[in-house]
């Protein structure tokens, strides 16, 4: 079995770890005692390219028991954890090639190497494993049944592929799933992010301005969780209607110009480019802190940064400091990659149970449905939506109320009223 990790001595400490997030997985360990006895994707290759964490781990063993040949690279250079791709190579006898901290070259050849298994279905955490599949490896698209992709960056660029008629294969947005971006990008990233700031910085959030770029799920859940920790939350936004919505919420809505006069951390969650930029450093406050929560590190204009500066340092792990030529300091966190991954662990495994329920139910489906769907973008089939959505409250010990025949007849009449 081939393979690149950084040590195979890690194994042990991984094997743990995966333990300890399958605990919190009910929805997911659910579906692997189906699919290991249904063995649905059986015969199935099976390429992967998601961050390398321990509910990832447990995604992938999951969809090996379902029968599938699975390949798992990394989706961003710093999300890897070293011991759970040693653990999935030495315990699970699954192909891993992702190393943490590896350069772009490198990242590269690990996704050639996830795409030489000739894949039927391709798992994606931002779209590169499909676009490179697209540009570098075409001769493999006529093998590929359907993919599945996780992100809201990632499905941006889909949809851009599909409008302009050069995607090759049918993708389910899991993205999209109910189950998944009001819990995952809310809950999940709101916590983590947080997280990933205190453990870089052990600064103290209570009574600084934290300005968060964009106001979508990822932007909501970031916002609420520093306002639990007694931040003034200043949120910037392009769309008008989600503006209006961070106001209604309680918070600041304004132009980047002025928030970045007065934020002491900033948090970019929007998926574009260059959120911030040039002007937005000349008058950021000496110290100010900058990290990304999106998926690339292309919302934070570092070049820009880098030109204004006459030097830098690594101050503290994961905090690069960037002194301009006024004297004024800038810390980055993690490169601006995702710094909930860069120097945390990523979302807590209880949300991430439903993501990745989606993302093997929506694989299930892409292999039944696949070759009679149109070379397009889809949502997530609303019953398994709700399918995992039950299934998380019954592993809660929730129950909840159905509709009595006589509701049922009224939804479906218009002939009642008043």
């Amino acid at each position: 079995m081939d393979f690149d990790i950084k040590d195979i001595n890690l194994a042990d400490k991984g094997r743990l770890r995966i333990e300890w997030a399958e605990q919190n997985m009910p929805v997911l360990r659910l579906i692997r005692e189906r699919f290991k006895k249904e063995k649905p994707l059986k015969g199935t290759r099976l390429s992967a390219c998601l961050h390398v964490t321990t509910e990832t781990a447990c995604l992938v063993q999951t969809l090996k028991e379902g029968g599938a040949d699975v390949v798992l690279c990394a989706s961003n250079p710093l999300s890897t954890q070293d011991d759970v791709a040693a653990a999935l190579v030495k315990h699970s006898g699954i192909p891993v090639f992702a190393i943490k901290g590896e350069d772009n070259e490198t990242y590269y050849r690990h996704m050639y190497a996830a795409l030489d298994l000739n894949p039927n279905i391709t798992m994606d955490d931002g779209a590169d494993l499909v676009s490179t599949l697209h540009t570098k490896k075409r001769s493999l698209l006529s093998n590929v049944i359907g993919g599945t992709e996780e992100t809201t960056t990632g499905v941006i660029r889909l949809k851009s592929m599909a409008s302009r008629g050069v995607l090759m294969y049918p993708i389910i947005a899991v993205n999209d799933a109910l189950t998944k971006h009001l819990f995952d990008n809310r809950y999940g990233t709101g916590q983590s992010t947080l997280d990933g700031i205190m453990r870089a910085t052990n600064r103290l959030v209570a009574g600084t301005v934290v300005v968060i770029c964009g106001y979508g799920w990822c932007g909501r859940g970031i916002a609420m969780r520093a306002k639990g920790m007694g931040a003034d939350v200043v949120v910037t936004e392009i769309d008008p209607l989600k503006a209006l919505e961070a106001v209604m919420d309680g918070f600041r809505a304004m132009p980047m110009s002025n928030a970045a006069k007065i934020g002491d951390f900033f948090i970019t969650v929007t998926g574009d480019i260059n959120v911030v930029r040039e002007e937005h450093f000349k008058v950021m406050k000496d110290g100010a802190i900058v990290c990304n929560s999106g998926h690339f590190n292309v919302e934070i204009d570092i070049p820009a940064l880098k030109r204004l500066s006459k030097k830098s340092r690594m101050i503290r792990e994961f905090v690069e400091e960037y002194t301009l030529r006024d004297g004024r300091h800038i810390n980055l966190l993690g490169e601006g990659r995702l710094i909930n991954l860069a120097s945390a662990e990523g979302h807590p495994s209880s949300v991430m149970d439903m993501s990745f329920a989606n993302q093997v139910l929506a694989a299930e489906y892409m292999l039944k449905k696949g070759r009679g769907l149109k070379k397009d973008v889809y949502p997530v089939p609303e019953k398994i939506d709700k399918d995992i959505a039950r299934l998380k409250l019954n592993a809660m010990g929730i129950k909840i109320d159905k509709l009595t025949k006589e509701q049922q007849e009224y939804l479906a009449s218009w002939e009642m009223g008043t």
